[in-house]
């Protein structure tokens, strides 16, 4: 690192310093990025999240916002990544709502560039849903529920993770049902998920709501959804005897 604050390009070279062929080679399969898939045209250079938590945490008292919007609107998967986990830093030190606010609503501003599911799984539930839950205010994900934009509905749901780590449950079955019919096999993944996250706190709570919804979930969300549950209950549900 150069003497002072550091550049953008400090940021992305230090990227590239750990960057590997090999991953830089299976990251775009793994991620979908060929023609019509979901993360058509990402670019990869090959860092994994673990190297890319290490240069987030050396930089992010480090740069200003202004720098870390270029870095996120780099067409780099890593680049991104690394300025959303600097972003999430930035959030946790915050030292009082105003300034987690101005994060929150920087998010807001960036969201064209969280476009791939893990950027989303990252980041939407350590900023927005924590803004969210303690501010008593879940307007921004039931915003983001109803946009017309994949990504977007997914960091609402994804979003109530941090409502169901505080024993809130509420939320996260209201946003499951306002998407349930979603065509994308990604939204069936993400609401199964959160049910069966919703599961570990309170498996009575995600019967209930099987119980009443389970008939008309597509069957991805419903497989993900019942993975911890017993097998007999699991059989139950997939062969609907229920």
């Amino acid at each position: 690192m150069r003497p002072g604050f550091p550049t953008v390009s400090d940021i992305c070279n230090a990227l590239d310093a750990l960057a590997l062929p090999e991953k830089a080679e299976f990251f775009p399969k793994f991620f979908k990025t060929g023609k019509g898939e979901y993360g058509e045209g990402d670019l990869f250079i090959g860092v994994t999240v673990p190297d890319q938590r290490k240069v987030a945490k050396a930089y992010y008292d480090k740069v200003s916002l202004a720098k870390i919007s270029e870095v996120l609107a780099s067409k780099i998967h890593e680049h991104r990544l690394t300025a959303l986990l600097i972003l999430i830093h930035k959030f946790e030190k915050a030292k009082d709502q105003s300034s987690q606010k101005t994060v929150v609503d920087f998010y807001l501003d960036h969201l064209r560039y969280i476009n791939n599911w893990d950027l989303v799984d990252t980041s939407c539930y350590k900023i927005l849903g924590r803004f969210c839950f303690e501010n008593e205010d879940p307007g921004i994900l039931k915003k983001l529920a109803e946009s017309e934009n994949m990504w977007e509905k997914r960091m609402a749901i994804v979003g109530t993770m941090y409502y169901i780590k505080k024993g809130k449950l509420e939320l996260t079955k209201e946003l499951v049902i306002r998407n349930l019919q979603h065509p994308h096999d990604l939204m069936h993944k993400a609401n199964g998920w959160l049910l069966r996250e919703m599961g570990k706190v309170d498996e009575d709570e995600l019967i209930d709501f099987l119980n009443l919804h389970y008939h008309k979930m597509p069957r991805t969300c419903l497989r993900y959804a019942i993975e911890k549950l017993d097998e007999g209950i699991r059989q139950d549900y997939l062969k609907g005897r229920v």
